[in-house]
């Protein structure tokens, strides 16, 4: 008997349900993630081709469509490689699972599946002084609501180093202030981790839980109307903060500072004063330290400092001679 084929519509929503929710019961983060991936692909698939998204079939998606949806999200959508990749490795995703659920798809799956990722300068990472980052935690208005939020906010991702989503994340039942002072963060792949305070971070906590709904699953730094901060309300805050700091420090204004640069500020400054690497990426939540040597990479003063140990080996510079009235001439320009 013959097999009929499993439309593309049911294919990709068996992916989401059965292989991302229930195989490996992948976070939110990363289900919103491919939700915008596909999202976008079905989009632009479906104005390309003049038919609706439910109309498509597998081989709508073959490789060429795909690269020319990674062409456009750069050329037109103004996306960077990164983000170009991400998009790419969710595709890939669903494209493997495919081709395992329906063997006959895989002349189409395969191709896709050979599109490489694309590579792209790695800047060196940027971070902030010890005074700015002062600046910045000292910048909101202490006479405010959303101007003492901020502070703790700041003060707790400097402390902390956690990511952006880490932080919007964190309830008030994660934060431990009894006989030692941490906060439990919730990270990539359902992975936890307890971070130590400082005092100074602890007691601006202490002072601020009683501003807010202190029910266990209530989030840590709400908005007005008692949600969670989002990811672009955080930046916004910083950005602002930014502004009102760069008065002190003139140089935070030429500066493009996001979350993820205190992250890198906290790693850097760990990294400076001694605190061995492993016990970084473990702050961090890195799952390998081989992600945190790009901050030993990124210290220009600790190479500096290795460098001065080190003799210099070259001799003494000699001035070229020239042995030819031609030479002589060229030398002479």
């Amino acid at each position: 008997m013959t097999r009929v084929e499993r439309p593309f519509p049911a294919l990709l929503q068996d992916f989401f349900h059965r292989r991302l929710i229930a195989q490996r019961g992948a976070s939110a983060h990363t289900i919103a993630s491919y939700r915008d991936t596909f999202t976008l692909l079905l989009g632009y698939a479906a104005e390309r081709t003049g038919r609706t998204p439910s109309a498509l079939t597998l081989s709508d998606l073959d490789a060429p469509m795909v690269l020319s949806f990674l062409d456009h999200l750069e050329s037109e959508r103004g996306n960077s490689a990164r983000t170009r990749n991400l998009r790419l490795a969710a595709i890939r995703s669903f494209m493997h699972y495919a081709s395992l659920r329906e063997p006959t798809l895989l002349p189409v799956t395969q191709r896709v599946l050979a599109i490489p990722a694309k590579r792209f300068d790695r800047p060196v990472l940027g971070y902030l002084s010890r005074g700015e980052v002062t600046a910045i935690i000292n910048a909101p208005d202490p006479s405010t609501w959303s101007g003492q939020r901020d502070a703790v906010l700041f003060a707790v991702l400097y402390n902390t180093g956690a990511r952006v989503s880490e932080i919007t994340r964190l309830r008030v039942d994660d934060v431990l202030l009894d006989r030692a002072s941490a906060v439990l963060l919730h990270g990539k792949g359902r992975k936890e981790r307890a971070v130590p305070l400082w005092r100074s971070t602890a007691a601006q906590l202490r002072r601020w839980l009683p501003r807010i709904d202190r029910s266990p699953d209530r989030p840590v730094f709400p908005n007005r109307t008692g949600q969670p901060l989002s990811r672009s309300g955080v930046e916004h805050q910083l950005r602002v903060a930014c502004r009102k700091a760069s008065e002190r420090h003139p140089s935070l204004a030429t500066r493009r500072i996001s979350p993820h640069t205190l992250r890198h500020t906290t790693a850097m400054h760990l990294l400076q004063s001694g605190v061995d690497i492993t016990v970084i990426a473990l702050w961090l939540g890195h799952e390998d330290t081989a992600t945190t040597h790009q901050y030993v990479e990124t210290d220009l003063a600790m190479k500096e400092a290795a460098l001065r140990r080190v003799a210099d080996p070259a001799p003494e510079p000699l001035r070229f001679t020239a042995t030819d009235r031609l030479l002589d001439f060229l030398e002479a320009l």
